[in-house]
């Protein structure tokens, strides 16, 4: 069980974990160890709440396919079991964050004083630029 919040759990069965080859350097112990592990989760057949289901497609994130599937690849580490950990972690990350309220923006105007400053910087390199001209 991935346990999200008080109320919220994933069961394992829901969650695709396979073990593959890590990438990069480490010599003969990467060749022939799976150590990374390829985490697979579909929104869409989960038994999460609507509301995470909603959050979790509206996001703009490259983890999440068109289908609604998270895929996440963890390979940091040298051991299996540190990296399973690291993918449900970071799992658990994802679908937390899509839970927390986003405040509105509030819309405001520039300060009269600002806009005078800008303006008065905007006349000054003008006049800057204008002392470059060569005369004729």
């Amino acid at each position: 069980m991935l346990h999200i919040s008080h109320h919220v759990a994933i069961p394992d069965s829901e969650i695709d974990i396979h073990a593959v080859r890590a990438q990069g350097a480490g010599g003969q112990h990467v060749n022939k160890v799976s150590t990374a592990i390829h985490l697979r989760f579909d929104i869409a057949a989960s038994s999460l709440p609507g509301f995470y289901k909603e959050q979790l497609l509206l996001l703009k994130d490259h983890r999440i396919s068109k289908d609604g599937v998270i895929t996440i690849k963890a390979q940091q580490h040298r051991s299996q079991e540190q990296n399973r950990e690291d993918a449900l972690t970071r799992l658990r990350e994802l679908i937390q964050r899509v839970a927390i309220p986003r405040k509105k923006r509030k819309a405001t105007k520039p300060t009269k004083g600002s806009k005078q400053r800008r303006l008065d910087d905007k006349t000054k390199r003008g006049r800057l630029k204008a002392l470059r001209k060569t005369l004729d």
